[in-house]
């Protein structure tokens, strides 16, 4: 067997270094150090509060190389710390929004283990989009997060087998905002498009289609994807979307775009299936939601219940996991 690096097991589960980047995150600290505070006591009442309890916080984070103390009490930003000012990067770290949700989920995870179901209603009280729906501040950090308007920055340019000169219609299920379907549209001029999202998402869509000069080449419906879906499309495109979703919900949707597409067109997958090959990971997907993301062999067995086979996979260089089907 090959040699392999020593694992301290103390090292992985070590806790304090990522709960003390979470606190410094949501208090802003990198922030106001490049503002010019520097001092302990003048860091914390820039952030409202206890500056013993930071100082221990920043002295921890400069031993694990986040952070230099130039001088005692006396605090500076290095390239690691750097990357706090990043939006995004606080987004995700910042307690007080979506970053709180995701680091108290995994809080839960033995239960997910345990059941193979999100218990994320037992530390917030609903389930992960009811939470949502309730706590529209959280909501908007989420969609931050994500990308544009809350659906990813996304890239269009992926091959299906036989081109796409015979694709006329394509319906984007879950499509969000219209990101993805705006890019899809950007590269086939003569194509027209169909936004299914909830309605008050497919709502927000309005700014990124006139933006990009498609509003006359969209039609936006609001509904749910578990909804009979507009009918006789050439394609209907799931991305990113059935990995949120635990087997039983997974197949519903699939079931709807097979229902859809019948006799002729065709489902294609993106995000949602990885190669058989592909190592198991857990993902934060299936902490909040109990959602999976599928191999090419257990997708072929929910596809098969839902009235779909599988005609082409294959990894492409936009750098999606491709998987079409055909309804049966």
């Amino acid at each position: 067997m090959p040699d392999q690096k020593k694992v301290n097991l103390w090292d992985l589960t070590d806790l304090s270094t990522p709960w003390c980047i979470f606190v410094v995150a949501t208090l802003c600290i990198a922030e106001h150090i490049s503002a010019g505070i520097d001092s302990i006591d003048g860091l914390a009442r820039a952030a409202g509060c206890d500056s013993i309890a930071l100082h221990q916080v920043l002295g921890h984070l400069v031993t694990k190389g986040v952070f230099e103390e130039i001088a005692p009490g006396r605090f500076a930003l290095n390239e690691p710390a750097r990357d706090l000012l990043d939006p995004a990067t606080r987004l995700g770290l910042d307690l007080n929004g979506i970053g709180g949700r995701m680091a108290y989920a995994w809080g839960t995870l033995l239960d997910y283990v345990r059941t193979g179901a999100p218990a994320y209603h037992e530390v917030f009280g609903l389930p992960f989009w009811e939470d949502l729906d309730t706590h529209p501040q959280v909501a908007a950090s989420f969609d931050a997060l994500i990308g544009p308007l809350g659906h990813g920055t996304p890239n269009g340019d992926f091959q299906i087998s036989g081109g796409w000169e015979s694709v006329q219609t394509v319906v984007d299920v879950g499509g969000g905002t219209g990101a993805m379907l705006t890019e899809v549209l950007r590269i086939h001029p003569g194509m027209r498009g169909i936004l299914v999202d909830q309605a008050k998402t497919v709502g927000r869509s309005a700014e990124i289609f006139e933006a990009a000069g498609m509003a006359e080449r969209v039609t936006t419906v609001g509904q749910s994807f578990f909804e009979p879906l507009p009918p006789g499309a050439d394609l209907y495109l799931l991305r990113g979307i059935l990995n949120d979703w635990p087997d039983r919900e997974a197949q519903a949707i699939l079931y709807r775009c097979a229902e859809a597409a019948r006799p002729s067109g065709r489902v294609v997958v993106l995000k949602s299936v990885s190669p058989d090959e592909a190592p198991k990971d857990i993902s934060i997907e299936a902490v909040l939601l109990g959602g999976r993301h599928r191999t090419l062999t257990e997708f072929k067995v929910l596809a098969s219940k839902a009235g779909l086979a599988v005609l082409a996979a294959s990894q492409q260089p936009a750098g999606y996991f491709v998987v079409e089907c055909r309804p049966t």
